[in-house]
């Protein structure tokens, strides 16, 4: 069976003229754009109880809206592990880790263990926020599961909802290092993720009305012949955001299955013929979140947090600065 919570959101003077999907967006907590529009086709939005049908209507002041949002069966119970995780920071309300390439982040259906909250769930023992309930609990943001880097967790409600704030806000440093192909000549990328109108597993580069707003500023960290260390600075945190928009530009991610590639060897590339074999067999995308900065949920106190590139990309990167 199936149960649904209520959110309710009243359109105040500064959503006014607003389109209805943003207000919505803005007045409600952890639920994006895209996820309001698809609860607009399903029927799960009412004003004065009639379902609401268009995402580009116009709100006015004091309008009243109902959000149905599904709740996942109460009956999933997540299984505390005994897996290692590197914590780099931790008090009463947060923890700062720096997660593994290779773990997923939390449970779904046909992978409901050896997860990060598996492991999150053993070391608090099941002291994690619930605004996710069950299979996200304490889950404020997401890495991918290849790419490895420090992610926040809330330890209770109020701090999750905070933390949420401050992601949906963009108040939220975020740096990533990445290793792509080619040397990217643009200091910043701009322009709407959305699905990709195909594979509907990938996310592409749209046009506005089909995506949302995503920009990243690019920094060289240094060049190689063949391929380039850069510094990604997220204004914006859209799903697989760096990797669709370094491939955007031709210069994708060094082992990125989906939005990668491979370099075929030929004559003119004899000189690199080491490197190619190197930057070919990487078993991962070569992309860490190395950065972190956010003002604490309960203190207000700004931190910041570093991690160093782990082992596989530190000598990836040994092993093409030899030849």
């Amino acid at each position: 069976m199936v149960d649904y919570k209520k959110i309710i959101c009243i359109i105040d003077k500064e959503h006014y003229g607003k389109r209805l999907d943003i207000a919505l967006t803005n007045l409600s907590i952890n639920i994006s754009r895209t996820q309001i529009k698809s609860l607009i086709v399903k029927g799960k939005i009412k004003k004065s109880n009639v379902v609401v049908s268009d995402p580009a209507y116009k709100v006015k002041i004091n309008e009243k809206y109902e959000i149905l949002i599904e709740i996942e069966n109460k009956d999933q119970k997540n299984l505390p592990q005994n897996i290692p995780i590197k914590i780099l920071y931790e008090d009463k309300d947060i923890i700062v880790l720096d997660k593994e390439s290779g773990i997923v982040v939390h449970p779904s259906p046909g992978n409901e263990k050896n997860t990060l909250v598996n492991a999150l769930l053993h070391h608090t023992k099941n002291k994690l926020s619930e605004v996710n309930k069950n299979n996200r609990p304490g889950i404020v943001h997401r890495l991918d599961k290849d790419t490895s880097g420090i992610i926040i967790i809330a330890k209770n409600n109020s701090s999750h909802i905070n933390l949420a704030k401050q992601f949906k806000e963009h108040t939220i440093k975020r740096k990533y290092f990445a290793l792509v192909w080619g040397l990217p000549i643009q200091n910043s990328i701009k322009g709407f993720i959305g699905r990709h109108k195909i594979n509907r597993k990938k996310m592409a580069m749209v046009e506005e009305r089909y995506g949302r707003y995503s920009e990243t500023i690019i920094k060289i960290k240094k060049k190689y012949s063949i391929c380039s260390l850069i510094e990604c600075e997220l204004k914006t945190g859209r799903t697989h955001q760096v990797r669709v928009h370094m491939n955007s530009v031709g210069s994708p991610i060094i082992g990125d299955k989906v939005y990668g590639k491979k370099i075929k060897f030929e004559k003119k590339l004899n000189k690199e013929r080491t490197k190619l074999i190197f930057l070919n067999s990487f078993s991962r995308q070569a992309l860490h979140a190395y950065f972190i900065g956010f003002k604490h949920p309960k203190t207000g106190e700004y931190k910041e947090f570093i991690s160093n590139l782990p082992q596989d990309f530190s000598e990836l990167l040994e092993n093409i600065s030899k030849y």
